[in-house]
C-alpha cells in the first residue's frame, strides 16, 4: 500500500492502458478493500492480457470461463462482465473521441483539481466532478462506476489531487 501510495497513487496519467487498468482494477474493488486489490494485481495484469482493451473486448464465455477460475483475481461474473463490456466501451471512447485519455482530462480541462485536504476526514467520497463523470461512462456503456468509484479512480490517476497537505508525496502545485 505504501508504495503504490508514494510511486503512483494522484500521479497524473495520460497513458490509456494505464487507465483501462485502473479502471477495471477500481470496480474489482468495489465492496472489497484496496488491499485485496492491490495483493491481486499480477493476476490481475496476467489474467487480463496486460490490461489490452482490445484482447478484453474480444472475450467470449470460454475466456470468462478461465477468468471465474483463476485465483488470481476477485471470481465475480458481474465483475468480470463489466471488465470486458468496460473494454468495449473504453474502445468506443477512444474511436471517437482519439483516446481515452483526452476524454477523461477534458472534464478538467487538462489539468489535475488541486484539492488541499488538511486530514482523511477532509477527503470526499464522491464530488460533483465524479457524479457527471459517472454519468457520462453509464451513457457510454461503463458499469461499475457509480460516483464513489469514479471518485476513488479520478484520485488513483491523478485527475483529483488528494494528497494531503503534510504528505511529503504531494506533488507540487
Amino acid at each position: 500500500m505504501e508504495r503504490y501510495h508514494d510511486l503512483e497513487w494522484g500521479r497524473p496519467s495520460r497513458n490509456d492502458r494505464h487507465l483501462f487498468e485502473m479502471l477495471v482494477l477500481e470496480g474489482a474493488q468495489a465492496g472489497l478493500s484496496w488491499s485485496t486489490i492491490l495483493s491481486k494485481r499480477d493476476g490481475y495484469r496476467d489474467a487480463f492480457e496486460g490490461f489490452d482493451p482490445a484482447r478484453v473486448a474480444s472475450y467470449k464465455e470460454p475466456q470468462v470461463a478461465r477468468l471465474l477460475s483463476n485465483p488470481g483475481i476477485v471470481r465475480n461474473r458481474l465483475k468480470v462482465a463489466s471488465a470486458i463490456g468496460n473494454a468495449r466501451a473504453f474502445i468506443e471512447v477512444q474511436e471517437e473521441r482519439g483516446s481515452f485519455a483526452d476524454y477523461l482530462w477534458s472534464f478538467t480541462g487538462g489539468e489535475p483539481i488541486e484539492h488541499r485536504p488538511e486530514t482523511p476526514a477532509d477527503v470526499p467520497a464522491s464530488t460533483g466532478l465524479s457524479d457527471l463523470v459517472s454519468k457520462e461512462l453509464h451513457r457510454w456503456g461503463f458499469s461499475f462506476v457509480g460516483s464513489t468509484i469514479v471518485y476513488s479512480y479520478l484520485q488513483a490517476v491523478g485527475v483529483v489531487n488528494d494528497h494531503l497537505r503534510r504528505c511529503p508525496w504531494r506533488p507540487v502545485t
